[in-house]
Parts: C-alpha cells; sequence; structure tokens
C-alpha cells in the first residue's frame, strides 16, 4: 500500500500484529489481535488507540470567539481554558461540512480536532470565513494522538502521569504536563461510549507513550472494533450518521446546535427552519427480528414503501444482537414500530429500538 499516510506509530504495527488498511488514504490498523478481543478489551478492563490521523486545526488571534461563534453550531462563548465542546460544522443549507471537537487553551486560542478525511475541506472552509486578525492553521503534521479507553483508563494512566485524573470532568483536559516523560496534553474524552482519555502529544514523541501504555497490559485496538464501539454507544461517524446531505438535527446530534445562541451561524436559519417546519426523517436505532444483520446503505421499507437506509449496522460484540442505525421517514420512528430491511434481496423483519445500544455502567 504505497502512497498512503502513515501516522508515527506506523514503524511499530508489525511488533504488535497489526493488519493494516487503506483507510481514507492512511495505511492504519483494522485489528491487532482480533475484534471481538479488542471490543472486549475496551468495555471491560482498557485499550489504546493509535488516531494520530485526526486532524488538528490551530484557530488563534483576535476575534477567534465571534470567528468561531459564525462557523460552529454550539455556544463557544461557554467555554473556559481547560474544557472542550463538542460542534458541527455546516453548510447554509444545514448539511454537515463535519463534526469535531474544539478545545479552548485561552482567550482567543483554540485547538479544533476534525476527522482524518476531512482535514483538508475544514482547513480551507475555515481558512476562508476567518476575518482579518484570526490566525488559522493546519497543525495536523505536528500532532500524535492517542486514546486510552475503558473502564481501568484511569487507574492505568494515573501510572504514567503526575495529574490528579479525579480533578478531571468529562471533556476537561490539562495541557502541558507529561506522560511517561513526554510532554502531552490529556483529555477526558473518547468515541467509545468508555470512560477515558485521549492524549496529544508531538508526532515525533508518541511512540514513546504508546510502548509505555502497552506495557501496562493494555490491547492496542484496531479500527474494527473501534467502529463497533462507538455504533454501540451510537456515537456519529461522518459520511454514515453525518454528511453534506443529513443535517444534525435529522442525525440526532441536535444537543449540539444552540439555535437560540445570539451568533448566526452558519446553517442556522436553515436549521431553524427544518426545525420549525417539522422533521421528516430522524435517525433511529433498530434491531433485526429476522436472521440477518444491517450494513450501511441497506434499504428500510414498511411494506412496498421505501422509508429510508441503514447508516451504520454490526452484530453487537456486546450485546449479540443484530442492530443499526437507520435514517428513515419520521412516521415509523415510534419505539417498537416494525419495519423491514432489504439485504441481499430479501426483506427482513426489524423493530425500532432505543439508542444508545449500550451504556458504561460509570456513565
Amino acid at each position: 500500500m504505497t502512497g498512503l499516510k502513515k501516522t508515527p506509530i506506523f514503524p511499530l504495527y508489525e511488533k504488535y500484529g497489526a493488519k493494516t488498511i487503506d483507510f481514507g488514504g492512511w495505511d492504519l490498523p483494522v485489528q491487532f489481535s482480533g475484534i471481538k478481543a479488542e471490543h472486549e478489551a475496551v468495555r471491560t478492563n482498557a485499550g489504546l488507540f493509535d488516531v494520530s490521523h485526526m486532524g488538528e486545526v490551530s484557530v488563534h488571534g483576535s476575534g477567534s470567539l465571534a470567528f468561531l461563534q459564525k462557523v460552529l453550531s454550539n455556544d463557544i462563548s461557554k467555554l473556559k481554558a481547560g474544557k472542550a465542546q463538542y460542534n458541527i460544522m455546516c453548510y447554509e443549507t444545514g448539511g454537515v461540512v463535519d463534526d469535531l471537537v474544539v478545545y479552548m487553551k485561552a482567550d482567543d486560542d483554540y485547538l479544533l480536532v476534525v476527522n482524518a478525511s476531512n482535514t483538508e475541506k475544514d482547513f480551507e472552509w475555515l481558512a476562508k470565513h476567518a476575518p482579518e486578525g484570526v490566525n488559522v492553521q493546519n497543525v495536523s503534521a505536528d500532532y500524535g494522538q492517542l486514546a486510552l479507553q475503558g473502564p481501568n483508563a484511569q487507574a492505568i494512566l494515573a501510572t504514567l502521569t503526575n495529574v490528579d485524573l479525579t480533578a478531571l470532568t468529562f471533556f476537561g483536559f490539562v495541557d502541558n504536563v507529561e506522560v511517561a516523560g513526554v510532554p502531552s496534553l490529556i483529555s477526558r474524552s473518547g468515541y467509545t461510549g468508555e470512560d477515558g482519555f485521549e492524549i496529544y502529544t508531538k508526532a515525533a514523541d508518541t511512540p514513546r507513550v504508546w510502548e509505555a501504555i502497552l506495557e501496562k497490559d493494555v490491547l492496542p485496538i484496531g479500527l474494527g472494533a473501534r467502529d463497533t464501539l462507538r455504533f454501540e454507544a451510537n456515537l456519529a461517524l461522518y459520511g454514515q450518521e453525518l454528511s453534506q446531505d443529513i443535517s444534525p438535527l435529522e442525525a440526532g446530534v441536535g444537543f449540539a446546535v444552540k439555535l437560540q445562541k445570539e451568533a448566526d451561524f452558519i446553517g442556522k436559519q436553515a436549521l431553524i427552519a427544518q426545525k420549525e417546519a417539522g422533521l421528516s426523517r430522524k435517525s433511529v436505532g433498530i434491531e433485526l427480528i429476522d436472521r440477518g444483520i444491517p450494513r450501511h446503505d441497506y434499504k428500510v421499507f414498511a411494506g412496498d414503501k421505501e422509508i429510508g437506509i441503514v447508516t451504520s449496522g454490526t452484530q453487537s460484540p456486546t450485546l449479540g444482537k443484530n442492530l443499526g442505525l437507520a435514517l428513515i421517514d419520521i412516521e415509523y420512528t415510534v419505539l417498537d414500530t416494525e419495519v423491514e430491511v432489504e439485504i441481499r434481496n430479501k426483506k427482513l423483519k426489524a423493530k425500532v429500538v432505543p439508542t444508545p445500544f449500550y451504556k458504561a455502567r460509570n456513565k
């Protein structure tokens, strides 16, 4: 797989038995020891992810707060230094440019963490809309990022840092601290539905932290389990639950859309109109009653009427059920409504079920 981008951890993949794939132009591990074993490790102990492919964009300078209020859906004015916030960046139509996390380092100094496949697009979008005085920089190459996730993540990380992790609340972070002797930013956040931490370091230092954490009897985790974990926790994936054609209200992430904030953010008017008119479709959980697994882009029916598509689906490793997330016509979204999923030209019975499919006991 020549020509693919590689993270700072790539030279260590073979040592841990990684099977790599082309993931949006990156050579990344789909698994190490096996998807089910890795999934279970995160649910019961802890696992370590290399997420250095994620993009980072620095926004700083006078006027940065007002700029971010214009381009992002959440209320950035609520942020304080040392806190992060989930956000949606929208087109004028209300469709999604990307979903991302904003870290406020100080007044007029923010770090945006964006999806790997959208990094260039996001940077160009932000740079295009930035006013004079606001400096937007793509700093992705400077960073490595690891995610330590699972119920024992805190106890494990505490052996490698002097930070009082018990004082770090969800989406809180500390910068300029050390992990395994490496200067780092530690954030209490993740993409698994479990407690955990995301650790940002200089790219060249990331392998040292990776090795130090894995020495604590922690399994390395690939993309396969990353997807099943986020799916069970009903965490949206750009390109599936979110896209240019799917609004955040339809995708079920309206909690990150503050239509009442004073700033007239890009897409606000379209989303207000959509909310006032009432949604015509939305994302729901479905469970197969017949034998079969719903997969991305499978069609969903009510009788002969096509009512939507599956955006994500798998056999849940934790629950052993065949589950999916589906974007369907609003009239069929009531819990226990029976629908059908077309799998290999056969329509299989399914029903609408609550999400998230899984919720950690300690959250």
